[in-house]
């Protein structure tokens, strides 16, 4: 459904019955992420949470309306809050939306419940740590004019986007499947302009690290073992400042916690 959100028409899916907890859950990727990636992965939750997912502002099928700044995506998610008609949500976010869920967890502590962080970091050092990866690793060779241009936003349109993931697609497969990366790569939305914002703007003076401490709704956080652009290091550094007490729990308590 499209969703009108502090002047800027959404994409919108909602998964679940009215009246349960509901869990807001951003999309990574800026200008290459979508709806798709958050919806397969709560969606099989919607029995005991109302899922809702959305492509941020510019990016997949919503409008594009600047800024694409983080504090605007933040203030996006509580708009969908109020929109919701809900008091306080759940908030999720892998990847560059994890990002985006610790910021409003930040800046709304009072309408947040809980917040699950997959894969990201609370500084922008996880930049330094995908370059190392990236010459260390041996899957593919890189074109490293490319390899900057995509990581400073310095993207020239839509279909340069798409070439440049393309690009470093595999090293992000932990099997790497030729065919199966070509359709995740023809199937996405490409969005250079909210890209570009993202590493431009906000990516330079990205720390949350001296705020986090103040977290203290519970947290879990995540991180797969072979992450290459947010590695375990940044789960290990968002354990270190999120609040002692909500660093995480396990499936079932979590699970029960979700279910309210």
């Amino acid at each position: 459904m499209r969703v009108v959100i502090n002047d800027n028409e959404l994409n919108v899916e909602i998964l679940g019955k009215e009246g349960l907890p509901v869990l807001i859950a951003h999309h990574g990727g800026g200008g290459i992420g979508s709806l798709a990636e958050p919806k397969a992965t709560f969606g099989p939750l919607s029995d005991i949470v109302r899922v809702v997912v959305f492509d941020s502002r510019g990016c997949g099928l919503s409008e594009g309306k600047p800024p694409f700044s983080h504090a605007q995506w933040a203030k996006d998610v509580d708009g969908l809050r109020e929109w919701l008609g809900v008091e306080q949500v759940m908030v999720a976010g892998g990847s560059y939306g994890g990002f985006i869920a610790m910021e409003y967890a930040l800046a709304y502590p009072d309408r947040v419940r809980a917040m699950i962080l997959r894969d990201t970091s609370a500084d922008n050092t996880n930049l330094e740590r995908a370059y190392e990866n990236a010459r260390t690793q041996t899957r593919i060779e890189v074109n490293w004019d490319n390899f900057n241009r995509y990581w400073k936003g310095e993207i020239y349109d839509d279909d340069d986007l798409k070439a440049r993931w393309a690009e470093i697609i595999p090293l992000y497969d932990f099997e790497y499947d030729p065919i199966e990366a070509q359709k995740r790569v023809d199937a996405g939305i490409y969005r250079h302009e909210s890209h570009n914002w993202c590493f431009q703007h906000n990516m330079p003076n990205y720390d949350l690290k001296p705020q986090l401490p103040s977290v203290r709704c519970p947290t879990l956080v995540t991180v797969g073992v072979a992450d290459w652009v947010t590695p375990v290091g940044c789960g290990g550094m968002l354990q270190s400042c999120v609040w002692t007490t909500s660093k995480a729990f396990s499936e079932p308590v979590w699970i029960r916690l979700l279910a309210g």
